[in-house]
């Protein structure tokens, strides 16, 4: 079992205003942290099961930097009797009960020891932590607790997909409408224009693509290329990448998940000599994924593209 430190810190609950602190029962660990109760559970976890907890991490500033809540994941933890307590963290870990809600307030270097200190804190200060516990379940319990968040989460993300897509769609049709572009759409939402019709070879799943591309955004900002002079023109052209003969069509194997849902579909309607233009709606794009750079959680792509050979 992983030790209960990194346990902690991996994943990463109850926040309770300070004020309802007072008049609860206190707890010292031998190294000295006092921890009060907010509330006090009952379970305690027999050995094999699992604490499952919420937790928040704040520095001494009252900034959040750890937080299940965010991570949409809850910690937790294998009880086993016999774990030393090698640290207050430690026991207090050890002694928690399915209901308990704590906070403490306790010095970071006792709170993470000098292998885990996060290299934003000073050691020196406080930390301020509040967990609270969610259950305590046995193997089969927690399995089947996990499996179940994650089909919530699959759910929320594709009910939040939805709306972006209207939303995506709706801006999508705005630009073709003001650059006067006869896009056709498709079921997905991609739109494509096949700008200048090759004579060769249709693309089919499986085949190897060579495309050359230039990627930009809506109001024009050039992200990526697969040619210099485009690179060079618009500003993010990368010495090294040239140097290393990065600049040239781009080797795809289509209809395998290796580029974004937007290329894989796009480049399956269209054949060898093609030229076209992709407007790809963030769902089939990076989503609300942060990728650097220009492209921002929930961006519109546009790719034109020319298909320069097609291996079966």
């Amino acid at each position: 079992m992983k030790k209960i430190k990194s346990i902690m810190f991996s994943a990463v609950f109850l926040v309770t205003a300070a004020g309802l602190m007072s008049c609860k029962k206190t707890e010292t660990t031998s190294d000295g942290i006092e921890y009060t109760y907010i509330k006090e559970g009952s379970q305690k976890p027999k050995n094999g099961e699992f604490v499952l907890y919420n937790l928040v991490v704040k520095n001494d500033e009252d900034s959040i930097f750890i937080s299940t809540y965010d991570q949409n994941m809850p910690g937790y933890l294998q009880y086993n009797d016999s774990l030393p307590r090698e640290s207050g963290m430690d026991e207090i870990f050890l002694s928690l009960k399915k209901g308990d809600s704590i906070a403490f307030e306790a010095n970071a270097l006792k709170v993470f020891g000098e292998m885990n200190m996060p290299f934003f804190l000073d050691k020196e200060k406080n930390v301020k932590i509040q967990i609270g516990v969610i259950d305590v379940l046995d193997q089969q319990g927690v399995e089947a607790y996990f499996t179940s968040l994650q089909e919530a989460t699959i759910k929320k993300q594709a009910e939040s997909a939805v709306k972006q897509l209207e939303i995506d769609t709706q801006l999508i049709e705005e630009y073709i409408a003001e650059n006067n572009i006869q896009a056709t759409k498709t079921e997905s939402g991609l739109f494509y224009v096949i700008e200048e019709a090759g004579s060769g070879s249709e693309i089919e799943s499986g085949d190897t693509a060579y495309v050359h591309y230039a990627g930009y955004l809506l109001d024009g900002t050039v992200f990526d290329t697969s040619m210099k002079e485009i690179a060079q023109e618009s500003g993010v052209y990368n010495e090294q990448r040239d140097n290393a003969g990065g600049y040239g069509p781009l080797e795809v194997v289509v209809g395998q998940g290796r580029v974004i849902p937007g290329w894989d579909e796009g480049l399956g309607l269209l054949k060898q000599g093609d030229k076209a233009k992709f407007i790809i709606p963030s769902t089939l794009a990076y989503g609300d994924r942060e990728t650097g750079g220009a492209i921002k959680a929930n961006s519109i792509l546009i790719f034109d593209v020319e298909i320069t050979d097609v291996q079966k």
